[in-house]
């Protein structure tokens, strides 16, 4: 079956079947119900997106959808850059995004690999260069960042909260705008809170 966006509910997600996590780089896949929630939300909010620290939303997104073909995935590692959408991306170096990227994204979506103040601020500014007028985010992260995300970038928590299987710390889901009333954003992951 599908949801209303597309994108299938059934069968497994070729991105986590086939891509290892790389301690190396604190990487730590979503379930496939979150990748399927975050995908769908993408799909229903952008056109332009910039994917930071997020490639297993990215390469789950449909091959021939416009989001896939308009976005970027911004990531250090390296084993993604035969896509044409990889721009290879070090965090602690946001100023050395290319300039002809910068606000050309509509929606962007981060999931930064460690939870310090620091690194929020680092892809805080890497988000503000990314965005076009208006543009709207999706984060993950540590509740304990709360305030820090609502100073930086006026972010607020959604209900659904993103599980991480490997992850031993539950993050939680921010957005910057109000979620439409299908997102699923809107509703409990009961994967993490129950049915």
């Amino acid at each position: 079956s599908e949801t209303k966006t597309g994108v299938k509910k059934s069968g497994k997600n070729r991105f986590l079947l086939r891509t290892k996590e790389n301690c190396g780089f604190n990487q730590y896949w979503y379930s496939k119900r979150t990748i399927e929630t975050m995908v769908n939300e993408v799909l229903a909010m952008g056109d332009h997106c910039a994917f930071l620290s997020t490639p297993s939303v990215y390469f789950s997104l449909p091959k021939d959808s416009k989001q896939r073909k308009n976005s970027k995935i911004f990531d250090v590692d390296t084993r993604f850059k035969k896509d044409p959408g990889f721009v290879h991306f070090d965090f602690r170096a946001p100023e050395k995004i290319p300039e002809e990227l910068c606000h050309k994204f509509d929606y962007i979506v981060i999931d930064p690999p460690f939870i310090t103040t620091d690194v929020m601020e680092l892809y805080s500014k890497a988000a503000h260069l990314l965005m076009s007028k208006d543009a709207k985010i999706l984060m993950s992260t540590v509740p304990e960042n709360a305030k820090t995300l609502r100073r930086l970038m006026n972010l607020i928590p959604q209900a659904f909260r993103p599980l991480c299987p490997t992850l031993i710390y539950q993050y939680d889901f921010y957005t910057n705008y109000s979620t439409f009333k299908e997102s699923q954003l809107n509703l409990k992951n009961p994967e993490v809170d129950g049915e």
